[in-house]
């Protein structure tokens, strides 16, 4: 069963302003890269769905979590169909997110509370999704999409919308502050973030180290 509702969910998101993005084959990488990056200030990680196990390395992700960070929210993401959305809930998923917009997918959420991100292209996938429940929309592929402009965009008839980009946002300042100014509620960051140099050299201190400017950045650019 999920620990935090969706009220706290999307709140927290909007808090550290910035949802890591991983998923790897090997648990003790994954457990290393979550370690990381909650001693930077993390406090909500999204583990894809993707490749063979990733469901086994989700279940005992969330068991390390529990015991060992229970204020870290931990949901999963790259969902694309609600028998797999069901599973996962089974499993104390705290949010799921999907690259698409699947009806489905929110009525199994909505039943229980849970935060469901939908991914989301157009002003019209936006509205239908939100009708179904979303508090919150992912726009993927951002950069593809439309990057920042497409957020300010939407924002002008919608200012209610919150909109997480994922896909194409780099850690820097500069690119940061264009999201945030755009009017992102959060981003979403995977590759960008949680680099190959980084898990192949074991440079975890780096991670920790370049999340910490992040969320300092995101503060300035928030406040």
């Amino acid at each position: 069963m999920a620990r935090y509702n969706r009220i706290e969910v999307i709140e927290q998101m909007k808090v550290t302003g910035i949802v890591p993005v991983f998923h790897h084959h090997d648990i003790n990488i994954c457990k290393k890269v979550i370690d990381a990056c909650y001693k930077g200030g993390i406090r909500v990680f999204e583990f894809t769905n993707r490749g063979e196990g990733a469901f086994r390395i989700y279940d005992e992700l969330n068991q390390y979590i529990s015991k060992n960070l229970p204020d870290l929210i931990l949901g999963i993401g790259s969902i694309i169909d609600a028998p797999t959305a069901a599973l996962y809930l089974s499993a104390g998923a705290n949010f799921i997110v999907s690259p698409i917009f699947n009806p489905e997918i929110a009525k199994i959420c909505n039943r229980q509370k849970i935060a469901w991100v939908p991914g989301c292209g157009s002003l019209t996938e936006i509205n239908n999704a939100e009708e179904m429940g979303a508090d919150l929309i992912k726009i993927f592929p951002a950069r593809q999409v439309g990057g920042p402009e497409f957020i300010k965009a939407v924002k002008g008839p919608c200012p209610w919308t919150n909109i997480m980009p994922t896909g194409g946002v780099n850690p820097n300042e500069s690119d940061l502050k264009d999201w945030f100014s755009a009017g992102a509620h959060c981003v979403g960051m995977g590759s960008k973030l949680i680099t190959s140099d980084i898990i192949n050299n074991s440079n975890y201190d780096d991670l920790t180290h370049s999340v910490r400017i992040i969320i300092d950045n995101i503060k300035l650019l928030t406040q």
